[in-house]
């Protein structure tokens, strides 16, 4: 059986910590809005406490965090923080520059996946889209 959402996948895309770098989240967010899904965009520098709150105001399926310098190894407290608020099934991927030592600590944290230089446009929208069903299926009930 073949799965797909109602509505179109809601994604929050952004940077924590110092790393400024926003380039490659910049052409993700193209890609994932070509993809027709809703991007919801911040600038960098975002601490982990004013995501949890975006991604609860905007009810996303997923948070994408890019990450050039070391601002990944926040990830583990943005899903103990995600998991406080009640958002346990919103759905982490991580982007950008992260060591394969550093990819096994993120995956055990509950990160979905990790994308390197190099992953492919198609491969990224598949994942998100995948993994936004995923969360939709998972998403508590008021």
């Amino acid at each position: 059986m073949i799965e797909v959402l109602l509505a179109p996948a809601r994604v929050l895309v952004t940077k924590i910590g110092l790393d400024g770098h926003d380039r490659g989240s910049r052409i993700i967010a193209a890609y994932l809005r070509d993809a027709g899904m809703e991007v919801i965009y911040t600038n960098p520098w975002q601490a982990i406490d004013a995501v949890v709150a975006l991604a609860l105001e905007e009810d996303v399926d997923v948070i994408g965090i890019s990450s050039l310098a070391t601002d990944h190894l926040l990830v583990p407290k943005l899903m103990v923080a995600l998991d406080a608020a009640g958002l346990g099934h919103v759905r982490v991927v991580v982007g950008g520059i992260v060591p394969d030592e550093d990819e096994a600590d993120l995956l055990s944290a509950g990160v979905s996946k990790v994308f390197h230089p190099g992953a492919v446009r198609e491969e990224i929208v598949s994942v998100v889209e995948q993994l936004a069903i995923a969360a939709n299926n998972e998403r508590p009930v008021d």
